[in-house]
């Protein structure tokens, strides 16, 4: 009979578990196939409770949300049963921490102010493309050269600037990155990850359900339910003003704000890629960083 998937009642742990579930294949875990149409993709509830050595029924219960209590070494079970990576199990564990401690009061949305000296630490890392966006990525502040690395940005009002809005929504988007497929299924993986710990907060929901409704392609690697932490990377941009550029990028949590992020892009001086960057940084009017609030002014 095929399994029943009804989200009412149930739980983010409980949606990780059954998503990661139908990913992983009887043949990936030893185990035979029985005869017969599966109906269920992936594995049955039976067969990762046994692999995970807990009852089907209890395991039916935490899928569910029914059971918000599992201890640290069913949570570790299961997880070496989904073969999840760290990232994805200590994104699990998280899951497991706040379904005990579930409150229904959703967080207030963090805030968009941008303290002055951030602004001024972005002045001077010019002509170093740099900003700081939020947890949801949105882009709150930026140097002229972070503001015109993402082409066509300055095109939208303040308020929608959003790096996974503009890499889904903008039509400059696909064409601006040779490995956009790599590039929106990182983006969706942290926003899984950040959404999965704190799945009420209004700023994260909104921008998650525009893109649920505007993008297909969203829509479709949400589905999956793949997490991953933030990891340092090298960045190629074919920009239609510099031509092909690659560049280094370093993210980094600010102390003291509310989930902000500052990313950083570097090039080794005297290349044609830092040269491509002091293009960027002089292609625009703006001398000085701005935020969302000020360019509303």
């Amino acid at each position: 009979m095929a399994e029943q998937h009804n989200d009412a009642g149930g739980s983010e742990l409980g949606r990780f578990l059954r998503a990661r579930r139908t990913q992983i294949t009887p043949a990936e875990v030893g185990l035979t196939a029985g005869p017969g149409l599966r109906r269920t993709p992936g594995l049955r509830r039976e067969e990762l409770a046994t692999l995970a050595g807990v009852s089907i029924d209890y395991y039916t219960r935490l899928e569910r949300g029914k059971e918000t209590r599992p201890s640290p070494a069913v949570i570790d079970a299961l997880g070496r049963a989904l073969r999840l990576d760290e990232d994805e199990h200590e994104h699990l564990r998280s899951l497991a921490a706040r379904a005990a401690r579930y409150a229904p009061e959703p967080p207030p949305p963090p805030s968009r102010t941008v303290r002055p000296h951030l602004k001024l630490l972005l002045q001077t890392m010019r002509p170093n493309p740099a900003y700081i966006v939020s947890r949801s990525m949105d882009l709150l502040a930026c140097n002229p050269g972070g503001l015109a690395l993402y082409a066509g940005m300055d095109d939208w009002p303040a308020k929608q600037r959003n790096l996974a809005r503009y890499l889904f929504l903008h039509p400059t988007a696909r064409g601006l990155f040779p490995d956009w497929e790599n590039q929106i299924r990182g983006c969706v993986a942290r926003l899984r990850a950040q959404a999965g710990t704190d799945p009420d907060a209004p700023d994260l929901t909104n921008l998650v359900g525009e893109l649920l409704l505007k993008s297909p392609d969203f829509a479709k690697l949400w589905e999956r339910y793949e997490v991953t932490g933030r990891k340092n990377a090298r960045k190629t941009f074919r920009h239609p003003h510099v031509g092909t550029i690659t560049l280094d990028v370093q993210s980094m949590h600010l102390e003291g704000t509310p989930g902000q992020r500052l990313a950083v892009y570097v090039a080794e001086p005297g290349t044609p890629d830092y040269d491509a960057m002091v293009l960027l940084d002089l292609a625009t009017p703006h001398h000085a960083p701005q935020t969302a609030e000020e360019r509303q002014r």
